[in-house]
């Protein structure tokens, strides 16, 4: 680490006005992340930068509490837990003092209950709001896209973990890095300080062939943030490639978080926006579907938004067509999809049937398939990694994206209307339609209601964690129109059965469907923050 790339951040908090981010990643405990991040407050703090220490534990350790003791230290809030008096931040304490600069340990840290945020990196998403710089410190497997991974490695479930979009948002990404023999001495030495672990956690955690593979995986981290950050300041000089990536879902799926952890790595990688979709057939409708299959199903949409997927629910009894038909709505242009279904039978076989799998790939055209092994160890004689394909129909090439600018404009500059009085929705989106209308005379609004009701039909658009995206396309509408609708209670779906506290209404040219694609996904960005979400909801307070 050599002092080019703090005085970068350094440059960063000088001209900015709103907060950065700043991560020391490392691949294990132990590898010096918290001593890394204190020097660089000194050196900062030298600089006449007001820094000050959130939240930074020290173990004792001489030469980082020798560090901390130089520093302005923002005082703890004091919580009883079941009889047990626990210190954790005091974000409402930093937001009053409004340093520059906050350095925050450990940020998969999960808050006692009762605090104001169940995560550190939702403390971490509000100071940054606030326009506060934040340099903080992670291991590679609390990445939420790494559980299967990290498990397979190690042997272990990484309880504490954070969104990928903490990293994607980072300035900057920092690796500390040690040998592993270097590690485990420093293991031998007592030089590691791990509360609560056992001697079984440390042999499987700490195996030489486990923290060489965690190594990899954070350098491999590391470059695919490099290449992020470059292609997307080079998007202006290359053309994009408006092909999407949707994730195939449905109650039946097995192992289907891994499925949504996999697609996001995936859409990480190609820089692209992606889908969720949960196909429900009519026999997934009614009541006999199992609580425990809903659950599942609740459970992954939710973990696929907080991966960053706009989430869709859509109806249909041809799983293929469905699929098909939103593949070609959304310009999607690699579909991602299980193989919990299995061989067909024989029987069925010889009858000329075949699997959902075999008729999409089929059926699909100038689509990639990418059929991923959901199976668990041992199933079906299978020693396939979780991480790895079963089957890829075609590689779709390194594209880059333009940027969002004229379309962030469009939905950030959109009308916000209280929904107060609206609790079902159709008639939440007849009020919204009309107050759309009313800003954009050139909307013919009954020919945009029967289009919306149309697309309402083939399928639900709430997508999941209280967020609905009704949408149109019109002939002949110049320009995209977006109004977002806020409902402190939430509007009721009685077709879906869910409630959303913020809709985006969104009418888009029919001869426009890029730029269908890319207000989509501005929204979906949108959504999936959570201090913009408690943002728009005090609208409707």
């Amino acid at each position: 680490m050599g002092s080019n790339r703090n005085d970068s951040f350094l440059r960063l908090i000088q001209r900015s006005q709103r907060g950065k981010l700043k991560i020391y990643l490392g691949y294990s405990s132990g590898v010096g992340k918290t001593l890394a991040m204190l020097q660089e407050a000194e050196r900062l703090h030298e600089n006449g930068i007001d820094i000050v220490a959130g939240f930074v534990d020290v173990h004792e350790k001489e030469e980082p509490k020798f560090l901390l003791s130089k520093l302005e230290s923002s005082p703890r809030k004091k919580q009883i837990y079941r009889g047990i008096e626990i210190t954790e931040m005091d974000i409402d304490a930093i937001l009053q003092r409004q340093p520059s600069v906050v350095l925050v340990d450990e940020l998969q840290h999960t808050n006692v209950p009762g605090s104001k945020n169940a995560k550190r990196y939702e403390d971490v998403e509000e100071i940054l709001a606030a326009g506060i710089h934040v340099i903080s410190t992670l291991n590679i497997q609390h990445l939420e896209s790494l559980y299967e991974t990290v498990e397979q490695v190690t042997g272990i479930k990484v309880k504490d973990r954070v969104p990928d979009r903490l990293l994607s948002q980072a300035e900057q990404l920092v690796n500390v890095d040690i040998t592993p023999d270097d590690l485990r001495q420093r293991l031998i030495e007592g030089k590691i300080f791990l509360p609560g672990h056992s001697g079984a956690f440390l042999s499987d955690f700490f195996k030489p062939e486990s923290l060489e593979q965690l190594r990899e995986l954070t350098l491999r981290e590391l470059a695919s943030h490099i290449d992020l950050k470059r292609r997307t300041q080079l998007a202006d000089e290359f053309p994009s490639n408006p092909d999407q990536i949707m994730v195939c879902l449905s109650s039946n799926s097995l192992n289907c978080e891994a499925l949504i952890r996999h697609a996001s790595r995936i859409a990480g990688r190609l820089n692209k926006n992606w889908y969720a979709v949960y196909v429900q057939t009519l026999a997934e409708q009614s009541p006999v579907l199992d609580k425990g299959s809903k659950d599942r199903v609740t459970e992954t949409l939710c973990l696929a938004r907080e991966l960053g997927a706009a989430v869709f629910i859509y109806k249909g009894d041809d799983l293929v067509k469905t699929i098909l038909q939103f593949a070609r709505e959304y310009r999607v242009g690699h579909i991602i999809i299980g193989n919990s279904g299995g061989a067909l039978p024989f029987w069925q076989r010889i009858q000329g049937k075949k699997s959902i799998v075999e008729r999409l790939i089929d059926e699909c055209r100038d689509i990639s398939v990418t059929v991923f092994d959901t199976r668990q160890e041992g199933e079906s004689g299978s020693s396939r990694r979780n991480d790895q394909p079963l089957f890829v129909k075609k590689q779709i090439p390194l594209f880059d994206k333009l940027p969002h600018n004229e379309w962030k404009e469009i939905v950030m500059n959109a009308k916000v209307v209280a929904l107060e009085g609206f609790p079902e929705k159709e008639k939440a989106l007849k009020m919204l339609l009309h107050e759309c209308c009313i800003a954009r005379p050139d909307i013919d609004e009954q020919e945009a209601w029967k289009r919306l009701l149309d697309r309402e039909k083939q399928g639900g658009t709430y997508a999941g964690s209280e967020i609905g995206i009704p949408h149109a396309r019109l002939e002949g509408l110049k320009k995209a129109a977006v109004i977002i609708g806020v409902h402190k209670n939430g509007v009721y779906d009685k077709e879906s059965k869910n409630k959303a506290r913020i809709i985006f209404l969104v009418l888009t040219p029919i001869s426009d469907p890029n730029g269908h694609i890319k207000i989509l996904g501005v929204i979906s960005n949108m959504a999936s923050d959570t201090q913009w979400r408690n943002a728009m909801l005090q609208e409707a307070r």
